[in-house]
Parts: structure tokens; sequence; C-alpha cells
């Protein structure tokens, strides 16, 4: 049941923090790309990959700790949903080098960002 709880609080703030960025993002570039939804899916995977290695591999921290900050936190900090929708928005208004642009970043740059959050945590 705690780590339930867990979920659902980190999920909270995650979804605070997404909606905090992609706004502070947008009201800097503008929206004529999902740059918000980019944003908070890079650093997320870039702090997924931290987390795996500090929190599972270094110091095993409890079953809450992890909940709290990968699933829920995490969970609901990244964008996968919203990167969907707005990719295929994309590709309806005709605008398909953007739609593949988004595509392209969002997946390559967020795995590549994971892989680099646990080199930098082994690093410490």
């Amino acid at each position: 049941m705690i780590n339930l709880f867990a979920i659902a609080l980190g999920g909270a703030f995650g979804a605070l923090g997404r909606y905090a960025s992609s706004q502070w993002l947008y009201s800097v570039l503008g929206r004529s790309f999902p740059y918000g939804t980019l944003l908070v899916n890079v650093a997320g995977s870039l702090v997924m990959g931290i987390l795996a290695v500090l929190l599972i591999e270094r110091v095993v921290a409890g079953p809450e700790l992890r909940a709290f900050l990968m699933i829920g936190f995490l969970g609901s900090f990244t964008t996968f949903s919203t990167f969907s929708l707005e990719t295929i928005n994309l590709i309806s208004s005709g605008e398909m080098i953007k739609a593949g642009v988004n595509m392209l970043l969002s997946v390559f740059v967020s795995v590549t960002a994971c892989w680099m959050g646990m080199l930098l945590a082994r690093q410490l």
C-alpha cells in the first residue's frame, strides 16, 4: 500500500513538473514544434538513467523511494502519450518533416540521454 501512495504522490509532482517545464519552454521557443514534450522526455530519460544506477546498482534504495521517483515522478513527468498525439497532429497538419524530426529526436535523444545518465552516474 505504501508503494501505491509513493507512486501517486510522485505522479502528482511529475505531472506538475512536466506542465511547468513545458510551459516555460513554449514561452521561450514558441509552439511551432513540440519542444516542451521533447525536453521532458529527454530530461526524464537522463534522470532515469542516473537513478537506475544510483538507486539500484550503487545504493539499493527501498522500493518506496524507487516507486516514488522512477515510476511515479518520472512516469508522469515524461510524456510518451503526449508525444504520440503531437506527432499525429503534425502529420495531420501536413508537417511531415517536423513529425519525422520529432519522432527521431524524441526516441534517439531520449534513449541516448538515458544511456548518458547511466554512464555519468557510474562515474560518481
